[in-house]
This record gives structure tokens, C-alpha cells and sequence, in this order.
């Protein structure tokens, strides 16, 4: 899916409509299948990851806000995912080590996330916890094994 560059400007989620209207299961079937393509202009000679421009950050953080289900839907193994969070976290970028996250920042996020997508999902009588737990991987991120015991309320 492209965005463009005014899109990204004024921050308009028209690219993300289609997906607004999904039902829930629908949603959770199109699990890692998206990829968001930003269609912004930038010099051969500029050193920044996509991820440390700002307008691209402001996108972002207003489609996770009014799309809490977005990391779910998107790609995980070409680094969709990575991207998206390094767009809304503190992190670090290494050449040879890639994204580096800053833990403390990582954990909440990914506890917030863990929690809110398994209330949204059970309150659809779906469950997402193995694409959740999926999601967490890809972060870097381990689930302790009584996570999901210790939250079945």
C-alpha cells in the first residue's frame, strides 16, 4: 500500500480505509499481509532511516492511535513490523545490528499492545494471542509462559 507524500503531510489515513472496513475476523485473517510503502521525496545524499523523519513519525503515530490493530496486520519477515515500531519508540540504529529498541520502551509498548489487541479481539469471540505472540518475536520480545494465564479475565 502506497502513501504519499501529501497524505503523510496532512496525515490522512485514506489509505487505510479499506481496512477500517473490516469486520474484526476479517482483520485477523488478513494477519501479515500488509506492507506500507511512503512515497517521500528525499535526497540521495540524506543519511536518515525512515524511522527518524519526523513527518513520517507523525504519520505513524496517528495511524497507530486510530488503528490499534495495525501492528498485527502487517509484515513481519521483510520488516514492516520493525519499522512501524521503531516509528513510534526511542531506539537506536546500528549498520551491522539494525534496529536497537530501547527495552524499558519496548516492554511497555508491547505489554499495552499484548493487552489491549487480546481485549479487543475476545470482546469479538476471536482470539489473537498466537499471532500476538508471533508479533512479540519478531520484536525481540518474549513472552513469559504465564502471561496469558495470568490475564484470562
Amino acid at each position: 500500500m502506497s502513501i504519499s507524500a501529501q497524505q503523510v503531510q496532512d496525515q490522512s489515513l485514506e489509505p487505510l480505509q479499506p481496512w477500517f472496513a473490516l469486520d474484526p475476523k476479517d482483520l485477523l485473517q488478513a494477519s501479515g499481509s500488509l506492507t506500507l510503502q511512503f512515497d517521500w521525496p528525499r535526497s540521495a545524499e540524506d543519511p536518515r532511516e525512515l524511522s527518524e523523519i519526523t513527518e513520517l513519525r507523525l504519520w505513524s503515530l496517528r495511524a497507530d492511535a486510530l488503528c490499534p490493530w495495525l501492528p498485527l496486520l502487517l509484515e513481519r519477515s521483510s520488516g514492516q513490523l520493525t519499522r512501524h515500531v521503531a516509528m513510534l519508540l526511542p531506539h537506536q540504529f546500528n549498520r551491522s545490528e539494525g534496529i536497537r529498541f530501547a527495552p524499558d520502551s519496548l516492554e511497555l509498548w508491547m505489554t499495552h499492545r499484548l493487552y489491549l489487541l487480546d481485549h479487543w479481539s475476545r470482546g469479538y469471540g476471536l482470539n489473537c494471542r498466537g499471532n500476538l505472540e508471533q508479533m512479540a518475536a519478531v520484536l525481540g520480545f518474549e513472552l513469559d509462559g504465564s502471561f496469558w494465564k495470568d490475564h484470562e479475565r
